[in-house]
């Protein structure tokens, strides 16, 4: 496959929704996780990302007043487990933890969940799980081509320096909304926290944006640099 530019998969897509991307800086030090979010309606582009106590983000409403329905839009994306780190685009990210917590792997974790019920989207749940040595995991659940039937991916990268893979909710916009098809695609890593950061925040669809999580992981001693992004402010 073509390592693809991510500037060029953000700004030409107008509504890829939910992203992870999970690589190596290209310098080699540094495992790379980015976490967007996106909004068409009113009640989804009505929140910001804020730190949790458990060495990540959540989201939260921006305006409480304004927020309708929070069971798939107010969930923890981020959690630190020893050494590992968890994103993902919906409450799996605890799931995830339960189960690592009690010495099981992320995938018997994500078997026991599928695809958002929300009919007739059917929102895929994309997960990633970022170990203390820079490999990576990543998973889609969704549905079967539109029908309410759950399919399962698994993806399993070594780390390499310079080279990420980015996976999102959605193909495109549309109405009902088409899942992500089709394998996590090879993208360039370049530059510092900043400039990554910038990149990614600058090149998405300025109407739907709504935050963006980064974070940099020294692979020698595990120190983070986390950046936080919200529209609403």
């Amino acid at each position: 496959m073509e390592i693809k530019s991510l500037a060029e998969e953000l700004n030409t897509n107008t509504y890829p929704g939910r992203g992870i991307v999970i690589g190596k800086s290209k310098d080699g030090k540094n495992a790379v996780i980015a976490y967007f979010i996106m909004g068409r309606s009113v009640n989804s582009r009505n929140r910001i990302f804020e730190v949790n106590d458990r060495g990540g983000i959540r989201t939260k409403a921006f305006d409480e007043s304004k927020m309708e329905d929070p069971s798939l839009i107010i969930y923890n994306p981020v959690l630190k487990l020893d050494g590992k780190t968890i994103v993902t685009n919906g409450d799996q990210t605890d799931t995830i933890y339960d189960f690592m917590r009690e010495g099981h792997c992320y995938r018997h974790a994500l078997l026991t969940r599928e695809f958002e019920p929300d009919a007739p989207n059917y929102t895929p749940r994309i997960s990633g799980v970022v170990k203390p040595n820079g490999d990576y995991n990543l998973s889609i659940l969704k549905s079967n081509m539109g029908k309410p039937q759950c399919l399962r991916f698994f993806f399993e990268y070594p780390a390499r320096a310079g080279l990420g893979h980015f996976i999102h909710t959605y193909k495109c916009d549309g109405d009902p909304i088409p899942s992500f098809e089709g394998e996590p695609t090879p993208v360039e890593i370049d530059g510092d926290i900043d400039t990554f950061t910038n990149m990614v925040w600058e090149n998405l669809n300025e109407d739907n944006k709504v935050s963006l999580f980064t974070r940099f992981i020294n692979l020698e001693t595990g120190e983070e640099d986390t950046r936080i992004i919200n529209k609403n402010k």
